[in-house]
């Protein structure tokens, strides 16, 4: 028997970006770095009012493995669609601007793919930047717990880190011209499709959180605004709505019959940050998950959310 399919597939790797000036010499470098190099490198901008192209151009001059285009004003969606169809190998590694890619990420990747010689997706895992309190108790708040895959305990799946063979993005039609929720409708396609999955807990990206309350409620209300529009309020909305719904009721009853309450309320919102940071604890014990200023910076966080949930939710139905 051929050992063909046991070879580690080459991608090429395709990065969508906008205004993304500041983050894209790291990630450049990092993608230098790898310890298996992707076959060619598609970086799409999708409309940057910043010197994001022009940094991409100056990073990558004279450097035959990187093409830099210039996608017009596009969500990420489109623009990695755009770069999917530029590619020009039988699989296709997909991550995004402001993440730092280990070095071995790709290397990793392509190993999960040529163990499993029927797999057509990849999924690798991506972990936190947490340099900061508010960071620290971001990463507790909203992006999903590890899970236990084949192979170990990772995040994901996430266009962060990911690679599939190219005809699965034909075949399912691609990303949905999106800017939030495009990768949860095409992951959710891939999977709908039956397509055969392989998972890389080794094959590491970086990402940066939202590092202060101003640019976390812009980045959520435009996520809960796209989710919205994608017709996802079943998979956030309306698990929010509900919490609300039943918070209401107690403060109906506690201007109608007693004060008390109100109890109700401040239990129910220390029950789901507990529930919360309990589920993001790996590994660490109750001690560690009731420390008081991690406790309230989390709530402050949730509470943070919903807001920009309520908001992008609101501008969604009003605009669309």
């Amino acid at each position: 028997m051929s050992d063909e399919p046991r070879r580690r597939p080459r991608p090429s790797l395709v990065i969508p970006v906008r205004n993304e000036e500041d983050s894209l010499p790291a990630l450049v470098d990092g993608i230098r770095r790898q310890t298996f190099a992707p076959a060619e490198v598609i970086i799409v901008d999708g409309g940057s009012t910043d010197r994001t192209l022009e940094v991409a151009r100056r990073l990558t001059a004279g450097d035959e493995t990187f093409r830099v285009l210039d996608g017009g004003e596009g969500t990420p969606g489109r623009n990695r669609n755009v770069g999917a169809e530029a590619a020009t190998k039988e699989w296709v590694a997909f991550t995004d601007a402001g993440t730092r890619p280990e070095p071995d990420w790709l290397e990793r990747l392509a190993e999960a793919a040529a163990r499993d010689a029927s797999a057509e997706v990849v999924y690798g895992n991506y972990e936190l930047v947490e340099s900061a309190f508010f960071e620290r108790c971001a990463a507790l708040a909203y992006p999903p717990p590890k899970v236990e895959r084949p192979g170990g305990r990772m995040r994901g799946p996430s266009t962060a880190s990911m690679m599939l063979r190219r005809e699965v993005w034909q075949t399912v039609g691609g990303f949905p011209d999106l800017r939030a929720a495009e990768d949860l409708v095409f992951m959710g396609r891939v999977e709908d499709g039956g397509f055969r999955i392989a998972w890389a807990p080794d094959a590491t990206v970086w990402w940066q959180l939202q590092p202060t309350f101003a640019r976390t409620v812009r980045r959520f209300v435009l996520y809960s605004k796209h989710n919205v529009w994608a017709g996802r309020q079943w998979d956030w909305h309306y698990g929010i709505a509900r919490q609300y719904a039943v918070a209401a009721l107690f403060v109906l009853l506690a201007l109608l019959h007693s004060p008390w309450w109100v109890l109700g309320v401040a239990l129910g919102l220390g029950a789901r940050v507990f529930r919360t940071v309990w589920r993001r604890r790996e590994g660490r014990g109750l001690r560690w998950a009731l420390n008081p200023a991690r406790f309230a910076g989390v709530g402050v966080i949730l509470l943070t959310i919903d807001l920009a949930t309520f908001v992008g939710w609101a501008q969604a139905k009003a605009s669309r």
